[in-house]
């Protein structure tokens, strides 16, 4: 059984890699992003005040996320699981830390995939043309790279100085197949 986190900025392929890996060691992917989409379906309150703060860019809120995450973390948490798009803030990754410790889990892996900008951009907007989402945009992704180096950087560099021997650098430039191959490697060696 394997706990892991993939950090990121936003369109670096933690979600695609994410996938990937949760089929190679058969384990759950709990992607917020994905989590949050199948929300804004149900047309309720809760789902427009997401879509307002979703298609500005914005991040939702600690609260609502960790709700959302620790029910999930309480149905996948005995066969393993991968964290994709969570912790995103300290508030978060302090929520993560204590559920953990109540529950006896702890994190195997931390991947955390990098990239420039302008990879980046040009790789979000080809995914906003091949998959018609809203929320990829060149505003958006603008919000979103600049919430990352505010908000879940910090995360990322938290975790890698209190977890260096867990954490490790993906090169996110890199072909999809190539990026899977490192992370299976790292997964093996261990």
């Amino acid at each position: 059984m394997s706990n892991i986190i993939f950090f990121g900025p936003p369109g670096a392929g933690k979600g695609t890699q994410a996938k990937l890996i949760s089929h190679f060691l058969n384990i759950s992917h709990l992607s917020t992003g994905d989590i949050l989409r199948k929300k804004l379906l149900e047309k309720d309150t809760l789902a427009n005040e997401l879509k307002i703060i979703m298609s500005s860019g914005n991040l939702v809120s600690d609260d609502i996320l960790n709700k959302i995450v620790s029910s999930r973390l309480n149905s996948e948490a005995t066969n393993g699981f991968i964290l994709d798009g969570y912790p995103r803030t300290l508030k978060q990754s302090e929520f993560l830390n204590n559920y953990l410790l109540e529950t006896s889990c702890k994190i195997n892996f931390i991947f955390n995939i990098q990239i420039n900008f302008d990879t980046l951009k040009n790789r979000i907007l080809k995914r906003s043309s091949e998959e018609s989402r809203d929320d990829d945009n060149i505003n958006v992704i603008e919000t979103r790279y600049n919430e990352y180096l505010n908000s879940t950087q910090k995360v990322s560099n938290f975790y890698k100085e209190q977890y260096s021997n867990i954490f490790y650098e993906i090169d996110g430039s890199l072909q999809i197949e190539e990026i899977t191959h490192k992370i299976k490697q790292i997964l093996k060696k261990t």
